[in-house]
């Protein structure tokens, strides 16, 4: 039986540790009367200690990253490039202002009304996977960020899938030249081996 994670799940002090367990979690939203849900492939952690990328964000967006002040398990989500939403969840505690990135999901529910806001004709790789694409897909925007990921909008379930270690792949994150060597090269990024909806690797 499927079971809604807590902010609990969000409030626990190793980031790492969050961003793995959430593989193989669900994700649903309930957007505009429209439930639609798919299984996470692909995470990316962000932790407020020994990660320069997270200082530079805090820095730079010092007004907005207020939203990752906050208790473990809100959605802090803003747009990059002037056009994509990027979805993340503030974990830990106001204090240590760690998060997650949700890179890609693989699509299971509401199909049809993904394609449309996708603008595809069927299921592709491109339908969902990137932290970009998945928020389109999903119906995610700002207007959601500070929401609890506990719903209405926004929640996640475990369905009781178990995700050994050897199926878990990490590498480094993606973009984050701007914050030096160090920085981007902490395999922080974790994907389902062998998943064809994770997003390329780079």
């Amino acid at each position: 039986m499927p079971t809604k994670l807590p902010l609990a799940f969000f409030q626990r002090s190793d980031v790492l540790t969050i961003a793995r367990e959430l593989l193989g979690k669900h994700l649903y939203t309930h957007i505009d009367g429209v439930i639609t849900a798919g299984r996470i492939v692909e995470t990316e952690a962000y932790r407020h200690e020994g990660d320069h990328s997270l200082t530079l964000h805090l820095q730079r967006k010092r007004h907005q990253a207020q939203g990752l002040h906050v208790p473990g398990g809100y959605a802090y989500i803003y747009t990059v490039y002037n056009r994509h939403a990027l979805f993340n969840i503030a974990c830990h505690d106001a204090q240590h202002p760690d998060a997650v990135l949700i890179r890609a999901i693989e699509p299971l529910l509401g199909l049809d009304e993904m394609l449309q806001r996708r603008g595809l004709a069927q299921p592709a790789r491109a339908l969902t996977a990137g932290p970009g694409v998945l928020t389109q897909a999903l119906g995610i925007t700002p207007v959601l960020s500070g929401e609890a990921v506990t719903g209405p909008h926004i929640w996640f379930e475990d369905h009781g899938e178990a995700v050994a270690a050897a199926d878990i792949v990490a590498s480094t994150r993606v973009g984050l030249a701007y914050a030096g060597a160090e920085a981007a090269g902490l395999p922080w990024r974790f994907r389902l081996a062998g998943s064809k909806w994770t997003s390329p690797a780079k």
